[in-house]
């Protein structure tokens, strides 16, 4: 079994299971071909990723979107109060 979940602790999706904690694209790899890929699958999988990887990465770095970066300037650090 494939979980995106942070947590793995015995018997949290089903007793006895075996769980492997992944990232959203390898879940997405194991949801199409309804089993863990090989290295070749997954990178077959995901390549069309790289062609929209900035687009789809960019999120993840909020401290260069410039929206959040005004909205960041507003905020009062609590040690600062």
């Amino acid at each position: 079994m494939i979980s995106t979940s942070t947590r793995n602790f015995s018997n949290c999706l089903w007793i006895d299971a075996n769980v492997y904690l992944g990232s959203v694209e390898l879940a997405a790899v194991c949801a199409q071909l309804g089993k863990n890929p090989s290295v070749a699958e997954y990178i077959d999988a995901v390549k069309i990723l790289d062609t929209m990887a900035d687009d789809i990465y960019r999120y993840l770095n909020f401290n260069e979107i410039e929206e959040y970066q005004k909205e960041a300037e507003k905020v009062i650090p609590i040690y600062a109060a």
